[in-house]
């Protein structure tokens, strides 16, 4: 009872300290920041985080269960991706913030929040399952740990989303410039970011040139 307990207490918590890493929280930003209204950002990040926890089962359980080992050159690339996910965030969200006549929302709206967290699955999954397969042997408890993560990091993430979308629930903001002004920041903060991190992945991690250096996190 005691074992089970602590897991469901560190899965959940180190989940939710998960959905604060910079590349998540900037990446639903840009989302929550085309969105203009408060209304739904919860729903966001609790979409992001189903993204994300769906892989994080799925290829963080094959690490435990199966002993795939993911080469380093594959993770680096799958942490590449991620960079250039931000950097196309950042100029939809810098186009999307010029006013524009006749603009409707997407259909399929809750879509992109659930492949953006599939994205970053990928990316974190092989960091997670390392950790878990470290501390616990069992493979059946390892997997509820990484289940018990993946509900702490859709709880954290959305209430970041939440959080973030508190400028546009007034009404002073947001018939302002102000909202505009988020977008804008929002936009060029995940076009750096994103630009940054594929500098460092592809230059200092020799992602594409010499020995790739993966540390994953």
């Amino acid at each position: 009872m005691t074992d089970a307990l602590s897991i469901t207490m560190l899965g959940l918590a180190l989940g939710m300290r998960h959905a604060t890493d910079a590349d998540h929280v900037v990446a639903v930003t840009t989302i929550v920041s085309e969105r203009g209204k408060a209304g739904g950002a919860a729903l966001i990040g609790a979409i992001w985080g189903l993204g994300h926890t769906t892989t994080i089962l799925l290829l963080g359980g094959a690490i435990i269960l199966f002993e795939w080992i993911i080469p380093p050159r594959v993770g680096l690339a799958l942490e590449f991706a991620v960079g250039i996910m931000l950097v196309v965030l950042g100029g939809r969200a810098l186009r999307r913030a010029r006013p524009a006549i006749g603009r409707t929302e997407p259909r399929h709206r809750h879509a992109r929040p659930f492949g953006i967290g599939l994205v970053h699955g990928l990316a974190g999954s092989a960091a997670v399952a390392l950790v878990v397969l470290a501390t616990i042997s069992d493979a059946r408890w390892a997997m509820a740990y990484l289940a018990l993560f993946g509900v702490g990091t859709l709880i954290g993430m959305a209430v970041i989303t939440a959080v973030l979308a508190l400028p546009f629930r007034s009404g002073r903001l947001a018939s302002s410039r102000w909202p505009e002004a988020l977008r804008v920041g929002a936009g060029v903060l995940s076009l750096g970011f994103g630009l940054m991190l594929m500098y460092e992945i592809g230059v200092g991690n020799h992602l594409f040139v010499g020995t790739p250096v993966w540390d994953p996190r």
